[in-house]
């Protein structure tokens, strides 16, 4: 560590506005392909899934397998980017996403589908976190706020966006649904030109580190089995059962060992003696409870507005503006302001509290709930997904010293996109359960055996249907989404209590940390009431 710390000072020198906004420009359109990549995808899903013959279990498994994938792997990039070239990386990266899209447009079935996009999902780990890590090595945390507002308008471009262009290309015959997954190549090739011309960080050669291979092999291995789990739970197995023993017991031995390989290792993937500081651990807690709400919750307003409301693609991506207008206009307002105060703590408040609010809103949708009420519901979310999610990275790589960087953001990427996963299994699982008991419930109300008239595990082609069974189905979407954002809510709820024990900290100007600043030993950190902002912030 001591060789690294001699180097840092010519490394950590601010970049100027105007090469920051080159390389930031290519940056961007990496953010936007890993974004829209999702969002182009979520309003198609339910066509995607009906054309390919899948049920409601694969329907989540689309979206979960890309989400394992992602948070298994995103510690991982974020320790190589502390000790390998970032723009390499950032190239590799590119390449797998790539190749990978191409793949998902390809697939015959539905299991090749969910394989072609676990590889997806590893692109799109690398993507997340190498973008932060990037942007955090060129820019100073007060001045990244400023920064956070371009990032929370790509992210909303491509959020709105990407349902529009989905349904457009979902309804459109001589396109159909594959192309949502070609769409990214052609982005993902003008990232790659942009970012190989104008991309050049003063990267730091440590020749004699080494790759914690076990502690990465480990944490995969438990995270994976204990989302398994949670996928399956309830569905294919009972909760109390042999298969929960296994899974749950195993996970748990995985992860222990991990903890006990982290604690020993000169290079962990994830640093313990920063994420156990009270800042990082509470910044965490919070990420990891706005990703299970987030996107747990939002991934099934696709499919609430076509199977619940009878809405088309192109409809249902229109009718989520709202959320994504919330992200755009808050992100950019609140990261304004951060900049120019230097204090992050008011908004992150604000917007976990404003998270909860719209999910509590929207746990009262049905399939006839007034499209204005659905509507203010997103947007309240979107303007807490907005103020919230950057701003909590913003709070942990404050406390972290450049040569720790990766790992730090790899860290606090890696609970949200843990929280995220499990969101979206362990609401899926609870939608698909009621799901089946109101299609039984309706179907048996109307004289018809529910064994033969289809359940929540049945194909999701609803055009299929005779118009009286059509109808049972959309209520009983309405009503199961309802009761999944009501978890949402609660899951929330856990951010805004982890929020308020925040330490209202002044972000740093400079982008290392100040001789004597605690960063790496944890003593006197940035995290702690001894904040200070560096001389250099004037």
């Amino acid at each position: 560590m001591s060789a690294h710390s001699a180097a840092a000072p010519a490394a950590a020198a601010p970049m100027d506005h105007r090469h920051v906004m080159r390389a930031f420009s290519g940056l961007l359109v990496v953010l936007f392909v890993a974004m829209i990549s999702g969002t182009v995808v979520s309003v198609a899903l339910p066509q995607i899934i009906g054309s390919l013959d899948g049920t409601q279990s694969q329907y989540t498994w689309v979206v979960t397998a890309t989400l394992l994938a992602s948070t298994a792997s995103t510690p991982i990039w974020g320790k190589l980017a502390d000790l390998f070239s970032k723009k390499l990386l950032l190239q590799i990266a590119i390449g797998l996403f790539t190749v990978a899209s191409l793949a998902c447009g390809f697939a015959q079935n539905t299991g090749q589908l969910i394989g072609f996009r676990v590889i997806q999902g590893l692109g799109m780990g690398a993507l997340q976190v190498l973008v932060q890590v990037i942007i955090a090595a060129m820019i100073s945390p007060k001045e990244r706020g400023r920064y956070n507002g371009y990032l929370g308008g790509v992210m909303a471009v491509a959020t709105v966006g990407g349902p529009l262009l989905g349904g457009f290309i979902t309804d459109t015959s001589w396109l159909g649904w594959r192309w949502c997954f070609f769409i990214a190549v052609p982005f993902t090739l003008i990232a790659l030109v942009m970012l190989t011309r104008t991309l050049h960080l003063d990267e730091i050669k440590r020749p004699d580190t080494k790759v914690d291979y076990l502690g990465a092999a480990l944490i995969a291995a438990g995270v994976s089995l204990l989302l398994l789990w949670v996928t399956f739970v309830g569905n294919n197995f009972d909760w109390i059962s042999w298969q929960t023993f296994a899974m749950v017991v195993g996970s748990m031995l995985l992860l222990g060992a991990a903890v006990m390989v982290e604690a020993k290792v000169a290079e962990p993937i994830v640093p313990l003696h920063v994420v156990r500081r009270r800042d990082p651990a509470l910044a965490i807690i919070a990420s990891l409870a706005v990703g299970m709400a987030m996107f747990g919750g939002a991934v099934f307003l696709g499919q609430y507005f076509q199977i619940g409301r009878g809405y088309s693609p192109t409809e249902a991506g229109l009718l989520t503006i709202p959320m994504m207008a919330g992200v755009l206009i808050s992100s950019t307002v609140a990261g304004r302001l951060v900049s120019k105060s230097g204090k992050v703590k008011p908004y992150i408040i604000a917007g976990v509290v404003l998270l909860t609010v719209g999910f509590l809103g929207l746990s009262l949708i049905d399939h006839k709930t007034s499209l204005v009420g659905v509507s203010l519901g997103m947007l309240a979310v979107g303007a807490g997904v907005g103020m919230s999610m950057q701003n909590l990275v913003l709070v942990l790589q404050n406390t972290v010293s450049l040569s720790e960087l990766g790992a730090a953001s790899g860290s606090i990427t890696f609970f949200r996109s843990l929280g995220g996963t499990v969101g979206v299994s362990v609401l899926g699982a609870v939608l698909a359960n009621q799901v089946s008991a109101k299609i039984a419930d309706g179907l048996s109300r109307v004289g018809v055996d529910p064994a033969a008239g289809g359940s929540g595990s049945g194909t999701l082609n609803i055009a299929a249907m005779p118009p009286q069974i059509q109808e049972i189905v959309r209520a009983a979407y309405g009503e199961a989404t309802g009761h999944i954002f009501l978890i949402s809510a609660g899951i929330a709820f856990i951010g805004v209590v982890a929020t308020l024990f925040l330490t209202p900290t002044r972000l740093r100007d400079s982008v290392d940390l100040a001789d004597g600043e605690g960063g790496a030993d944890g003593a006197g950190g940035a995290g702690g009431a001894g904040e200070r902002v560096p001389a250099a912030a004037g």
